[in-house]
């Protein structure tokens, strides 16, 4: 019986870091340096306490490889952040920066953070694209 856990458990192990695999979905049109921005389709969710969707977004240069950062949220060799979106009300918070300089602090209270209108370009696309995933999200 012993046998049988060690193996499931050593299987598990294998398998994790394809259950690790993230999903980058560019949604901003590149700079004239190539660079452009995506979200981690993989990474998504519904916050259950505010209703708002969490997503992680980096920036990446078009043909690179490896293409976005950074390897998980909060691993320091990428730049992006994690922002709450409000679908509705078409505002988001901005919960959390990184990079390699900076690690994602995620702080306990980003709930009570004041949202920011979405404005630019950018902002409304990736609105418009993490919003449309809404009905597959899971809730966290």
């Amino acid at each position: 019986m012993r046998r049988a856990v060690v193996i499931a458990a050593l299987f598990t192990l294998a398998c994790a870091p394809a259950a690790l695999a993230e999903t980058w979905k560019p949604y901003s049109a590149p700079t004239p340096n190539n660079l452009q921005w995506s979200y981690d389709a993989d990474y998504s969710y519904v916050d259950k306490i505010s209703g708002l969707v969490v997503i992680e977004q980096a920036v990446g240069k078009v043909g690179a490889t490896p293409r976005m950062g950074p390897s998980a949220p909060g691993a320091a060799d990428g730049v992006g952040s994690l922002l709450a979106l409000d679908c509705k009300a078409g505002d988001m918070i901005l919960i959390a920066g990184y990079s390699p300089k900076k690690p994602l602090d995620v702080p306990p209270n980003w709930r009570s953070s004041t949202p920011k209108k979405i404005a630019s370009d950018d902002d409304k696309a990736l609105l418009a694209a993490a919003c449309a995933a809404v009905p597959s999200l899971p809730t966290k």
